[in-house]
């Protein structure tokens, strides 16, 4: 028997196989009332995942990725995000709350998979690594956008077909022998420069993704910020989300 299972290990497992792990994923999620998973196939990246990530990134062939949407009855409402109450709700519940429950989520089926003997690799929901440049071990988006979910669109944000923008995403990077795929949606924004317009300090430049392009030619990160430090400075909770709430895919 052990002889025997010694060599079934060693024969790459067929799709059968590998779909009854996604399906057990699935099914073990389904009570967290996640809105997205997605299997990515994530060694083609290697070496973009490594530029940001370091050595501790290294070595997965797989990612999982988990998205929540944002409620609508808070996204629908930033266009008066001076107000507290507006704001507040949009910090709290369409933010670090999800934020949570993502990171929750992460370390649970991080432990189930653990026990199963594969390793995982959760990245944390909204943590960054490189606070000056807003980068974080692995781009959320990138792996979401891999498993073909969504793509990625003028505003620099995961934009789905059915929730937009309106998702915050978390990965888990894995050498459990899942069902993924190579398969990233083609950008859909074309034309539309919504997000352009909605932006207050025109921080989107209104130039469709390249993959491995660099954001600085999509994005201004530092009007980004600076505009967000000034909103801090004046009220206990700061928000803008205009390129949510703007982009059509989402409303």
């Amino acid at each position: 028997m052990q002889g025997m299972a010694a060599s079934s290990r060693e024969i790459a497992p067929g799709r059968e196989q590998l779909m009854r792990l996604n399906n057990k994923i699935i099914k073990i999620l389904k009570p967290y009332y996640v809105d997205y998973i997605g299997f990515a196939d994530i060694e083609p990246y290697q070496n973009d995942l490594i530029r940001y990530g370091g050595d501790i990134v290294n070595n997965y062939k797989s990612a999982i990725s988990i998205g929540i949407a944002i409620p609508d009855s808070i996204v629908d409402h930033l266009p008066r995000r001076n107000d507290m109450n507006i704001s507040c709700e949009y910090k709290t519940h369409g933010y670090d709350i999800i934020n949570h429950r993502l990171n929750f989520i992460a370390s649970m089926l991080s432990s189930y998979l653990n026990q199963n003997n594969h390793r995982t690799l959760p990245i944390a929901a909204a943590a960054r690594t490189d606070e000056e440049n807003a980068i974080p071990t692995v781009s959320h988006k990138m792996i979401a956008h891999i498993a073909g979910l969504g793509w990625i669109g003028k505003n620099c944000l995961l934009v789905t077909k059915k929730h937009g923008p309106r998702v915050r995403f978390i990965s888990i990077l894995t050498d459990a022998p899942l069902k993924t795929i190579d398969n990233p949606l083609v950008q859909q924004c074309n034309e539309c420069d919504e997000c352009l317009k909605a932006c207050p300090v025109k921080a989107i430049k209104g130039k469709n993704y390249i993959m491995g392009e660099a954001r600085e030619e999509r994005f201004d990160f530092i009007k980004c910020q600076n505009y967000f430090d000034e909103l801090k400075e004046n009220r206990k909770y700061a928000a803008c989300g205009m390129c949510l709430y703007a982009c059509p895919y989402g409303k």
